[in-house]
């Protein structure tokens, strides 16, 4: 058995901001990182942004080795014991802790058929699978037309690829953006020359030699060289299941991101937080999020008290089209749209009793922080007086 100060479960942007959290203030405490992927720390969005446009990959590492912790690559934690403080591999092998973070992310959902050639759109090996792919074909099928699938189908598309983008809604981001704004969007993309086949579900996938026959519920059969799926992710909590620890629709931690075990904290994609805000729990996959919520868990690890109480903002790249968004975008609230020039600049407001719950920047850059502001005071506000509240 092998004894660490400080475990983590986990190897991505939560735990590398959870080391450098740690370091601040026990520079001599070791440290040990679990993760199931094979490669180090990496920044997630590039995958589906820049790596399309030219940036170099050697960009995306975050070079977690350079502060002196054991990692452990392609390693499956399988339980967790809190009353003995110890973790235990796949391969049997046991490790003590004293304080363990539990930064596990998601896990991709996926379609009961088709089996593995799919690829269900999200780490580093996923990019490098899609990269070989768009090597031997110039064909391909993206499914689904939420955050990951409209990010790839863009960048597919800007690399010369015929993208065929079939996704259940009636538009491109339909449960995020307002309808108009959503069914612009499908005309935008097949202006980019990608064919969009909305309100369509898939019931099939199959390989027809070295192709894909994409199947849908209208009995409609799509063919294509490549299927690359971005369906979202479900939280990897079974671990403290196992252990006792409280989940819902995540791991249950409070304002300092320790679970219902003092010694056991949760950071990143499957920590579910209160949010003072949104004046409800909340559970964020984003980098923001998985950057300062890792280096507070990572202060807190040491013996710090430090809140939680942070709004991350998120952002997205399609074609020339961009915005960066802070709080609860949910297509089903209240919203305000005020636009500088219709879907292609402007603000967008989601509302709920008069109260901001989520601000869309699309196109318009620089104005997080007023985003931001503008929820925290949760002043009751009327579509007139948001008018021109953020301008660009």
């Amino acid at each position: 058995m092998s004894d660490y100060k400080y475990i983590i479960v986990g190897g991505g942007m939560t735990s590398d901001s959870a080391v450098k959290g740690i370091k601040e203030y026990d520079s001599n405490g070791t440290i040990a990182i679990f993760s199931e992927e094979k490669s180090l720390p990496y920044n997630r969005p590039p995958l589906s942004k820049g790596l399309w446009k030219g940036e170099k990959i050697e960009s995306i590492w975050r070079k977690t080795d350079e502060h002196k912790t054991d990692f452990f690559p392609s390693t499956r934690i399988t339980s967790a014991d809190p009353s003995g403080k110890s973790v235990k591999a796949a391969d049997g092998q046991s490790y003590t802790y004293e304080k363990l973070l539990l930064a596990t992310g998601g896990a991709t959902r996926r379609f009961p058929f088709g089996g593995d050639e799919v690829i269900y759109f999200r780490t580093y090996e996923d990019y490098s699978k899609l990269r070989t792919a768009s090597e031997k074909t110039r064909e391909f099928i993206v499914v689904g037309g939420g955050f990951i699938g409209s990010e790839i189908t863009a960048a597919l598309a800007m690399n010369g690829a015929k993208v065929t983008m079939i996704l259940p809604e009636e538009g491109i981001g339909g449960k995020v953006y307002p309808k108009g704004l959503s069914s612009y969007l499908v005309k935008y993309y097949s202006e980019k020359g990608v064919e969009v086949r909305a309100g369509e579900a898939v019931v099939s996938i199959d390989r027809k030699g070295s192709a894909y026959a994409v199947g849908t519920k209208s009995g409609t059969v799509y063919s294509a060289g490549c299927v690359v799926a971005g369906l979202g992710i479900t939280p990897n909590d079974s671990l403290v299941k196992s252990a006792g620890l409280a989940t819902d629709n995540g791991i249950i931690v409070d304002h300092y991101l320790r679970t219902t075990n003092r010694d056991i904290f949760a950071a990143g994609d499957v920590a579910n937080f209160y949010s003072s805000a949104l004046d409800k729990r909340v559970r964020v996959e984003h980098e923001d999020n998985a950057n300062t919520m890792g280096t507070i868990a990572g202060h807190n690890m040491t013996g710090k008290e430090e809140k939680y109480d942070y709004l991350p903002f998120f952002y997205s790249d399609l074609f020339d089209l961009g915005y960066e968004a802070v709080g609860e975008l949910d297509s089903r609230l209240e919203t305000y749209e005020d636009w500088i020039e219709q879907y292609r600049k402007g603000v967008v407001y989601y509302l709920a009793d008069g109260l901001v719950k989520g601000v869309l920047l699309w196109n318009t850059w620089g104005k997080v922080e007023e985003a931001r502001e503008l929820i925290n005071s949760k002043k009751t506000l009327t579509k007139d007086s948001l008018k021109g509240k953020i301008k660009d």
